[in-house]
């Protein structure tokens, strides 16, 4: 019997140095029957040219609108009964795709399949990548299972999922794929597995990487909000509270200069909750790593969360006073008719 044709879709924005890899990383699955879509949202850095380059089907958005309008045109552009999103930072490891057609064959309930980060970088530049790499890969691979939440990076779903679901809100940007997996998780189980492996070229500079974790946190307060509860996987109630840990343990010290001496445990209180909290992913990092790395882990951990904390509270605020915030996941989600075949 033949394999069903699965449509390889990889949404692409000026990620120049790492679709290369991505592309023959499709193209060197175990998986025979592949279709990659190559869906450039107007890049200026030339990574149109390094698509085509590689012999696949490249398409255009027509107008820099954002990746879940990328994935869309994809989709709509697809010939396969299987839809594989595959973001253009990720390497995928060679049994990744056929690993995820037989989870969906051989479990109907399943909405879609998701894959976790290797812990290495896919290019290693910093010690803010390797840092961010160990925390993506711990946080992910203790989720494993069901939840709640869509990893788009690297994700199968059967078509006729997709078609029921609907596209990707093309009015969102970073957090997409989390109003996603809130719509389709109401009717499917979606599964977070190992058995889909890919490497993660993520960002190497502290600036941007706090950034964009400052935009998701604050975009996803409207959605937690209408939710009333903690996404199922590795946004859990603990590493929240580690996270408000963080910022306490930051101003803690003072206030023993306030208060008086007897109040100088608290820091020290405060920064070792912070630990506890996520104990597993620090006792993970020290095994792997060893303890000469753990002050940089810490510290950029620690910087992370204090991003999420500001970008929450910015949220918080921001929902409260517009009215148009709250109702952010409430827009229809349209698809843009844009797309050209290059």
């Amino acid at each position: 019997m033949q394999e069903p044709l699965v449509s390889l879709i990889i949404p692409n924005y000026n990620y120049g140095r790492s679709l290369g890899l991505c592309i023959q990383s499709a193209k060197d699955q175990d998986y025979p029957n592949l279709e990659i879509i190559v869906v450039d949202d107007c890049s200026t850095d030339g990574s149109e040219d390094i698509a085509r380059s590689h012999g696949v089907t490249v398409v255009s958005t027509g107008t820099n609108s954002g990746v879940a309008v990328a994935r869309n045109t994809g989709a709509a552009r697809a010939r396969g009964s299987v839809l594989f999103f595959l973001d253009s930072d990720v390497a995928l490891s060679p049994g990744a795709v056929r690993a995820a057609v037989e989870l969906l064959r051989d479990n109907p309930g399943i909405g879609a399949v998701c894959g976790m980060y290797e812990p290495e970088p896919l290019i290693r530049d910093s010690l803010v990548e390797e840092c961010r790499c160990l925390q993506a890969y711990y946080w992910r691979t203790s989720s494993e299972g069901t939840v709640s939440f869509l990893i788009s990076a690297m994700c199968a779903m059967r078509v006729e999922v997709f078609e029921e679901i609907g596209p990707f809100n093309p009015n969102l940007r970073q957090t997409e794929e989390v109003d996603y997996g809130q719509r389709l998780s109401q009717r499917y189980d979606l599964l977070l597995t190992p058995a889909v492996r890919g490497a993660h070229d993520d960002d190497h500079e502290m600036w941007p990487l706090v950034r964009k974790i400052f935009t998701r946190g604050r975009l996803r307060v409207p959605l937690y909000a209408r939710r009333k509860r903690f996404a199922k996987g590795f946004e859990t109630a603990s590493r929240s509270w580690a996270s408000l840990a963080s910022a306490l343990a930051v101003v803690s010290p003072a206030v023993p200069v306030v208060l008086g001496p007897v109040w100088w445990a608290l820091p020290a209180l405060l920064f070792g909750a912070v630990i506890g909290l996520d104990f597993g992913m620090y006792r993970f990092v020290a095994a792997r790593r060893g303890p000469l790395f753990m002050p940089a882990f810490v510290g950029v951990q620690l910087a992370f969360n204090l991003t999420v904390v500001a970008g929450v509270a910015f949220g918080t605020v921001h929902w409260l006073l517009s009215p148009s915030f709250r109702r952010l996941y409430d827009r229809d989600h349209a698809v843009p008719s844009t797309a050209a075949a290059l």
